[in-house]
């Protein structure tokens, strides 16, 4: 129950005290100028207590957003993968926004910030792009969640409500087959004896260049035709079926392996053997003796999901051969299967029909 008491200051002031005492709950009090604001705290507070509002808001306005993502970075940047540039992200919205208690920050504040996002450049100059700015957005609405269920600093997330600009299809640069063969044939004579293996394993499993370079021996079951990843993007261990020429490859290569490293692609001698080596300069090179214009190493994923739609792969296989835990990332190839498709619709439509068209 609310207790309201007048008190008079030395030089004469009145002011009224008002003092909260529910069971179960820290007491709460507060002074004004007049009774009636007095009692309208009162009701407002208790009936706040009562729905569980209000120690939600209290906490709010004692922490600013600078507060908020320091015990983010802390506690919980060091479990992600992508940690320096989340890190990076959340060091932009600090400040601009750092100083704002969370109770101030609304979601009219943090539209302001995504234009001012969208219009701004990058280090390098470049403009930046809508799917760069959701990214910057998702890295503070997760840090706002976090907030919201894990610390009960604030009562619901405003990045709930705030639209997020709309990201581009997202780009699929296949090979043709003569471009393939050039391609093919240009890491065959590279000097990096690991390149053509690496790029064979990328175009026929769509595994990352990070997974590739990262894999151990222990990764790989030449019995079994198979690799296991277990350090993945989306943090799943995710098994990468292994054949043909891939796996013919694997096993003349493991004839050959160096035993001083774990590794399958270790750094050349005189290097530290159990680092990955770069392939950043012989695959550039490769790139440009086979005359490819626009074709980057991740371009070899987007290969292989082409393929697997150009040969009758549904989506869902798609998506479980990448890795994808959805199939939103799949719906880019969707296209590519136009022919597949048209070949299932008339073999249906020959068998319900045939007899009519005779």
């Amino acid at each position: 129950m609310a207790n309201i008491q007048k008190r008079e200051t030395k030089s004469g002031k009145i002011h009224f005290r008002v003092q909260i005492s529910l069971k179960g709950y820290p007491k709460q009090t507060a002074t004004f100028r007049n009774k009636t604001l007095a009692r309208k705290w009162a009701e407002q507070t208790e009936a706040a207590i009562r729905e569980g509002r209000h120690f939600k808001t209290a906490e709010a306005k004692k922490h600013t957003l600078n507060e908020l993502i320091n015990r983010y970075i802390t506690q919980v940047i060091p479990r992600k993968k992508d940690w320096k540039k989340q890190k990076s992200q959340l060091t932009w919205w600090k400040k601009q926004l750092g100083d704002y208690l969370l109770s101030d920050i609304t979601p009219a504040l943090i539209a302001e910030q995504r234009d001012l996002l969208l219009e701004g450049t990058t280090n390098r100059g470049n403009k930046r792009s809508n799917s760069t700015v959701v990214r910057y957005l998702a890295a503070l609405s997760h840090a706002f969640s976090i907030a919201m269920k894990e610390w009960g600093w604030i009562e619901d997330n405003p990045l709930r409500k705030v639209l997020k600009p709309k990201e581009s299809r997202g780009r699929i640069r296949f090979l043709e087959k003569v471009e393939r063969a050039n391609l093919l044939e240009a890491c065959k004579n590279s000097s990096n004896s690991y390149l053509y293996l690496i790029v064979v394993l990328a175009l026929s499993t769509g595994m990352r260049y990070s997974e590739i370079i990262n894999l151990t021996w222990a990764d790989v079951d030449l019995i079994k035709s198979r690799i296991t990843l277990h350090d993945t993007k989306n943090g799943e261990i995710r098994v990468v079926p292994i054949t043909g020429l891939a796996l013919n490859l694997l096993k003349d290569f493991e004839k050959i392996r160096n035993i001083s490293s774990i590794l399958l692609f270790p750094r050349q001698k005189g290097q530290n053997l159990q680092k990955p080596i770069n392939l950043r300069t012989s695959w550039k090179k490769a790139v440009k003796e086979a005359e490819i214009k626009d074709f980057r190493f991740h371009d070899l994923r987007h290969c292989c999901a082409s393929y697997l739609v150009m040969n009758g792969a549904s989506s869902g296989e798609i998506a479980e051969v990448l890795g994808h835990k959805t199939l939103s990332m799949v719906k880019r190839y969707a296209h590519l299967s136009e022919a597949h498709t048209s070949k299932v619709v008339a073999s249906m439509n020959e068998k319900i029909f045939g007899e009519l068209n005779a």
